[in-house]
């Protein structure tokens, strides 16, 4: 694996639309490394279960590769689709079985021996904590995944989980943006804080609705002062603001275009002080502050 942190990550949800072959998704990785970016996102559900095996064949393409990358891998979705047809309605599975053999085909799937980090993809009602503690016990002597997290959680699911486990839990990857802003005030980002847990950003650019001023609102109006006046874009900024934040979050970047994901790299050379912060955060819920 590489020694490098990346900060930034490279998230693969939506590689079954990015209309690339395999080499080109390996020339892309190799550019991302370039970049600093060492680590790549997938799910065993993204692409209509399909981005594993063409993130594999990307692998396969240039299997230097595989070495110098970390992967995070994702489980307990089940979707209701051809691909799955013992599937009769959407559900969620973190059975101590459905783990590991979810880990076994995407193993396989990627062509890899090893996950970097396994992260249950959602909270489930059905949850037992001690079946998953037990399956992340096997993966782990097994050699198969190295570490574990969540993702989705609020703080007191990650603590029923963490209360089971012989290790910490890794990471929470949420739901983050200027306009996703619940866990800077239920408490999961203070939990990440407090227990020195990495965060992770998926869509920390709202699903591209903060890269155009599609709408004339009090957020959209100053975050494209304030990208005007640092000289730098909407999109950099929107990085940048979580970036400031302390818990350290990595933001999930979903682009497939390299001068795009080369852009948001330099995003973490931009330096928010903290009145532009508090002045994109007033903006993005619509009041002053208490």
């Amino acid at each position: 694996m590489s020694t490098a942190n990346s900060r930034l990550i490279l998230g693969l949800w939506r590689i079954g639309q990015w209309g690339m072959g395999p080499e080109q998704v390996a020339d892309l990785v190799s550019a991302c490394l370039d970049l600093g970016i060492d680590t790549f996102d997938v799910a065993d559900i993204y692409a209509d279960y399909q981005c594993e095996s063409m993130f594999g064949a990307a692998l396969q393409a240039n299997p230097a590769l595989k070495s110098r990358i970390k992967l995070i891998g994702k489980c307990g979705i089940a979707l209701v689709t051809p691909a799955r047809p013992a599937h009769r309605v959407k559900h969620y599975n973190t059975s101590r079985e459905h783990i590991i053999a979810s880990v076994e085909n995407s193993l396989a799937s990627l062509g890899v021996e090893k996950l970097d980090l396994l992260l249950i993809h959602r909270p489930d009602p059905l949850m037992n904590a001690d079946e998953v503690a037990d399956a992340f016990d096997r993966l782990k002597r097994a050699g198969k995944v190295e570490g574990f997290g969540v993702s989705n959680f609020l703080p007191h699911q990650f603590e029923l989980l963490q209360s089971r486990l012989n290790e910490p839990l890794r990471t929470n990857q949420i739901e983050i943006s200027l306009l996703h802003l619940n866990s800077l005030f239920d408490g999961t980002l203070d939990q990440c804080q407090r227990l020195r847990v990495t965060p992770q950003a998926w869509s920390p650019l709202a699903g591209g609705a903060l890269s155009h001023q599609l709408e004339d609102t009090c957020l959209s109006r100053t975050l494209s002062r304030v990208a005007h006046d640092l000289g730098v874009t909407r999109e950099q900024l929107a990085i940048a603001w979580l970036l400031r934040h302390p818990a350290g979050i990595s933001p999930v970047l979903g682009s497939g275009k390299l001068p795009h994901i080369r852009e948001l790299v330099d995003a973490q050379n931009i330096v928010l002080d903290r009145q532009l912060w508090f002045e994109l955060l007033e903006a993005a819920i619509g009041h002053p502050i208490p």
